[in-house]
């Protein structure tokens, strides 16, 4: 377990910040990249995106049951190989498609997929400055995910540690497109600023949540290893605050509440952080 520590301690954390970083804009983003197509849907059968308040508290997806199972198997993940890590992160991207994709169809709501940019330097995103230690930031301007391959992952790869940061910032474009970040955005111009945090911590922990769903749904391709994935829990429980200077992304317990609970269910129901109590998301 002393390589995962080291794993979780110098990689997820820093994946937080990247985390963070897709969350703070003020309009939601996207990404770029090579995508799997996704099913082609009639647009006479498709509803436009709820909006308003009901778009986050009773969203359809949320009635959609389990995660499609993509059967992601996006292959190994070497030491030292740039390509191999670039092929990884887009196989992953392609697999999170394959399963939002069919879970918008059933919501009969329109899907398009994000652009995945991978970078191996920091840069300016439309969104703003990169920030400080992020791997990865999902910008909703250009509705784009930037993943930073940085020398540190490529000696010390963690399958499932980069393929959770991928489906979380997966997870805010699933709420661009559903509609839920048209109610989040508004909603916090207008809050105060106890009102701003909570609000932020109610979308970092569902997009915490949807990863979380998503990584059950290939537990067994993947490959999860249970104990590694308690660990990582464990860790976020322990040390998951402490990347913020405030608390905008939930306190430790709080996101391995929701990661537990994604996890278990493997539905994006369960993910209604906007419908929970305060406690549920302090």
């Amino acid at each position: 377990m002393r390589k995962l520590t080291t794993v979780l301690a110098t990689g997820v954390l820093v994946s937080l910040v990247g985390v963070g970083t897709a969350s703070a804009q003020t309009e939601p983003v996207a990404s770029s990249g090579q995508q799997a197509q996704a099913p082609a849907q009639t647009a006479q059968t498709l509803a436009a995106p709820p909006r308003g308040r009901m778009a986050a508290t009773a969203n359809p997806l949320y009635r959609t049951g389990t995660l499609a199972d993509s059967h992601c198997s996006p292959g190994g993940l070497p030491k030292g190989s740039t390509a191999a890590y670039k092929r990884f992160l887009t196989r992953v991207t392609n697999c999170l498609n394959a399963s939002w994709s069919t879970q918008f169809r059933k919501a009969k709501l329109p899907f398009s997929k994000p652009r995945l940019r991978i970078i191996t330097r920091k840069l300016r995103t439309p969104c703003g400055p990169w920030s400080p230690g992020a791997d990865g930031i999902y910008c909703s301007t250009d509705r784009t995910m930037y993943m930073l391959v940085t020398k540190t992952q490529l000696r010390d790869p963690f399958a499932l540690g980069i393929t959770r940061l991928m489906a979380h910032e997966y997870g805010h474009h699933v709420q661009n497109i559903s509609g839920i970040w048209s109610y989040y955005w508004p909603a916090r111009a207008r809050a105060s600023k106890a009102g701003q945090l909570q609000l932020s911590r109610r979308s970092e922990l569902q997009a915490e949540c949807f990863s979380s769903v998503f990584m059950r749904t290939i537990e067994d391709t993947l490959p999860i290893d249970p104990a590694q994935w308690d660990y990582t829990v464990d860790w976020f429980r322990k040390n998951g605050a402490k990347a913020w200077p405030q608390n905008d992304h939930g306190k430790g317990s709080s996101q391995a509440f929701w990661m537990n609970r994604g996890y278990g269910s493997a539905s994006p129901g369960s993910c209604n952080t906007w419908a929970a109590s305060a406690r549920a998301v302090a």
